[in-house]
């Protein structure tokens, strides 16, 4: 592979750069789209041996649309943000002629005929799609492991989880596959992977990216979002496909400011910090990253302020709930026929869904009314609230969720994620970080939160952020990124 150089860094490959800096570098012919596919594509088989993070790698096809986007440029057509750039998706959402699971084997061999809206507009923006990603069934677990297709594993330490549910994608990302990923986010789903996969990771605010593959367009949990190698890649995801359709009749009728979300600045900004939520139980690591994190935005000029919160693990049994109603109302009937094929975590969840009270369900809206006035207490001084991403780094191969939902003997939450409380307010854009490796050489991620449907606004504070940790020398630089990457490549 030759050296390129750019104004920020030395890659090996066209396929290591910044999203946009590959398309322009094919609109501007000094490399093809089928050079950078065909790498792409190279780059997933040989990570496929060990990690397992793909369900399809749509090779031929891919192939074939980047020799379509190379003839385009020679002809001088109008050419997307994106053109030639690979991406990957999850199987969760759907995709025309590519085998569609769910990671579930009640899906048979579904082949869907019709692509997401999210999948479109990137295809649209001139994105390629490589191939798609593995996912729990169903999309339940913050360990991505199915019945399927099997375990997932962390490119960091492959005896580990690579999270969950969005694991493939966060997989492909740090692996060097694709510059970012589509994934899903109800309770962490795009976070949590990003944060122990050691990736960006954005659940955007519900409705900037409409949600077309949910039998419902009234849920409000669910998000998609992308998972990128760096800040400018989620940007450029979130270029493409924000803004409203039809299809989504909770799509909010406003576009993406690009300019804003890409012009970070610190100086002068005030940020609340709550390390555990007021209840959890952090790993000391986990800890010691975010405040160091903490003082890199005090020495940018920012306010950091500790904040004492109140809240308690209520408001993880209470997500649950909505979780479990949300499982059994959707894919419930998979249950009827195929109960020996299934998880059977997910089959314990449907029946509790089957079994909650509908006053009960409806009143976990006194307690996310009572957490949004505390956050919007908070934002009234407040430009962003901060706190981990999980708790812990990524936990081993073989470990589940109900490792995860103790009480410690100090009634200290043992709980993994700290995301699923802002799946809870999901106007709130909340953002996972890398922000260095903890002692076992495993990614920590801080997670920002944002003021309702301010998405650019926390978009920008993660560049600025992400900029200084990369001059300051931290492992999680883009060339210690790298070197990780190559070393699963081939």
């Amino acid at each position: 592979m030759r050296t390129i150089q750019t104004t920020t860094s030395t890659v090996e490959h066209p396929l290591d750069l910044p999203a946009c800096e590959i398309a322009r570098g094919i609109r501007e012919q000094r490399f093809s789209a089928e050079s950078v596919v065909a790498e792409s594509i190279r780059r997933a088989k040989a990570v496929s041996t060990v990690l397992n993070p793909f369900v399809v790698i749509r090779e031929e096809g891919a192939l074939e649309t980047a020799r379509a986007a190379d003839r385009a440029v020679e002809r001088g057509e109008p050419l997307g943000t994106l053109h030639g750039v690979p991406f990957a998706a999850k199987d969760l959402t759907p995709t025309a002629g590519d085998l569609t699971t769910f990671g579930s084997w009640t899906k048979g061999n579904w082949v869907p005929e019709e692509t997401a809206l999210v999948v479109r507009r990137l295809q649209e923006a001139g994105g390629i799609l490589i191939a798609k990603t593995t996912t729990p069934e169903f999309a339940y677990s913050s360990f991505t492991q199915s019945p399927r297709w099997g375990v997932t594993r962390n490119p960091w330490d492959p005896e580990r989880t690579s999270g969950g549910s969005s694991g493939g994608s966060a997989v492909a990302v740090a692996t060097g596959v694709v510059p970012f990923a589509e994934g899903s986010d109800m309770g962490g789903s795009v976070r949590i992977p990003a944060a122990l996969s050691g990736t960006v990771g954005l659940k955007p605010s519900i409705g900037r990216i409409p949600m077309t593959i949910l039998p419902s367009v009234f849920d409000n949990i669910s998000h998609f979002g992308p998972l990128a190698r760096t800040v400018s890649d989620a940007v450029s995801f979130m270029e493409a496909t924000c803004g409203p359709s039809d299809e989504d009749i909770s799509s909010l009728p406003i576009g993406f400011a690009s300019r804003q979300a890409r012009a970070g600045c610190l100086e002068g900004k005030r940020f609340a910090l709550s390390v555990d939520l007021g209840y959890y139980a952090v790993e000391p690591e986990v800890e010691r990253l975010v405040g160091d994190a903490a003082e890199e935005l005090r020495r940018a000029g920012a306010t950091v302020e500790v904040v004492s919160m109140q809240w308690s693990r209520t408001v993880n049994d209470g997500w649950f709930d909505l979780w479990c109603v949300f499982m059994s109302a959707f894919f419930g009937e998979a249950t009827k026929d195929r109960r020996p094929q299934m998880d059977p975590a997910v089959v314990a969840m449907i029946e509790r869904g089957v079994s909650m009270n509908a006053t009960s369900y409806k009143r976990i809206e006194l307690l996310r009314t009572e957490m949004w006035q505390d956050m919007a207490s908070l934002f009234r001084t407040f430009d962003a609230f901060l706190c981990p991403t999980c708790a812990v780094t990524a936990p081993r191969v073989g470990e589940n969720d109900d490792d995860y939902v103790a009480t410690g003997p100090d009634d200290r939450f043992v709980g993994l994620d700290m995301t699923c409380p802002f799946n809870m307010l999901p106007q709130l854009p909340a953002l996972s970080l890398p922000v260095g490796l903890a002692a076992k050489g495993l990614p920590v991620g801080l997670q920002i939160v944002g003021r309702r449907f301010a998405d650019e606004d926390i978009l920008s504070i993660a560049a600025a952020l992400e900029a200084r940790l990369a001059s300051s020398g931290r492992p999680r630089s883009r060339t210690a990124t790298y070197a990780m990457a190559r070393s699963f490549q081939g």
